[in-house]
């Protein structure tokens, strides 16, 4: 059974869960009322945009004990929904919550939905929208309070740029590109966010998405060094993934690579501030290892360590200008 706003039904459905139409809209698919027929373990599916990776689905769909998962977006309908369900399969039930306003995060039913999820999924769109909506509120607390008792999350694209613990937040209603972001780090284009979610290893972590495909290792580099000089200190870590790939986090912080099309998650780790960082000045910013996470490697957070890279690099900014050596 689909249900949504306006479908036969629905109304009286509704009115049972004491949920309303103002500032969100609901979905639902699958029976609610089905125990959840395993345990949850504590993981994170972080996925750079483009395609689901079926394999990557199924394994974060086990470690939500095969229950019930709720989707959060800011934009669109039940299509993720609809895949997840059909598509992918293995859970009871898929509930969809679309925000369309702040005031929505801090609604008692919507609250009551998300606490009663399995495994939460951030849907891909606009990330400002989430922080806008989101940060400070009912909902904020709830996401954190999931994480907490070891429960999976995901997200992909706008999602996933939220889950780290220093986030590119596009509070300006672009979307900066590498030459803008290094060319001027510290300008208006690069609106960076912090103290929003809380995910087990993410703390120093600042994350990207549609990696390769739109070029963005230049602007995950300016990311880390303006979280580098927030937080004052040279411990900041870039974590990007490429489209139609998935990171999937075990509990012990464990990662390996799922991907439709032989794509990467790439650790920007430079351990050490940039050498130049200021007002309205390129960025100038030396010797940065650059590890590539293929489907064949492990990726261990605990230290930020991986096993069998698919490849290394080294990357230097000079005079906001990126220069990439493989070694």
């Amino acid at each position: 059974m689909a249900l949504a706003f306006g479908g036969a039904g629905m109304a009286a459905a509704e009115e049972n869960r004491g949920l309303s139409q103002p500032g969100y809209r609901y979905y639902e698919v699958g029976d609610l009322d089905t125990p959840r027929p395993g345990e949850t373990q504590a993981a994170m599916m972080l996925m750079g945009g483009g395609d689901w990776v079926p394999e990557a689905f199924q394994w974060w769909v086990e470690r939500a004990g095969n229950g019930r998962v709720v989707i959060l977006r800011a934009s669109g309908g039940d299509e993720l929904q609809k895949e997840l369900y059909y598509d992918i399969g293995g859970v009871t039930a898929v509930q969809t919550l679309v925000f369309d306003s702040r005031k929505a995060a801090d609604d008692p039913a919507v609250l009551r939905v998300v606490r009663g999820a399995d495994a939460i999924f951030i849907a891909g769109g606009d990330q400002s929208r989430y922080i806008r909506f989101w940060k400070g509120t009912g909902l904020n607390e709830v996401l954190n309070a999931h994480v907490r008792a070891g429960k999976p999350i995901g997200g992909t694209s706008a999602g996933l740029a939220i889950l780290g613990g220093y986030a590119y937040g596009a509070l300006d209603g672009g979307s900066v590109n590498s030459p803008a972001a290094l060319s001027d780090p510290m300008g208006s284009e690069v609106t960076m966010d912090k103290d929003f979610l809380a995910m087990p290893y993410l703390s120093n972590v600042v994350t990207d998405t549609h990696f390769a495909k739109r070029d963005r290792l230049g602007r995950l580099i300016a990311f880390v060094a303006r979280a580098a000089q927030d937080r004052g200190q040279g411990d900041i870590v870039g974590i990007g993934v490429d489209e139609d790939t998935a990171l999937c986090v075990e509990a012990d912080g464990r990662g390996r690579v799922y991907s439709l099309d032989d794509g990467y998650a790439w650790l920007v780790m430079p351990r050490h501030t940039a050498d130049r960082l200021s007002d309205g000045e390129p960025l100038e910013f030396s010797s940065i290892p650059v590890t590539g996470v293929g489907t064949g490697s492990r990726l261990y957070l605990d230290g930020f360590t991986v096993d069998d890279a698919a490849f290394t690099a080294m990357a230097s900014v000079v005079d906001g200008e990126l220069e990439l050596q493989p070694d």
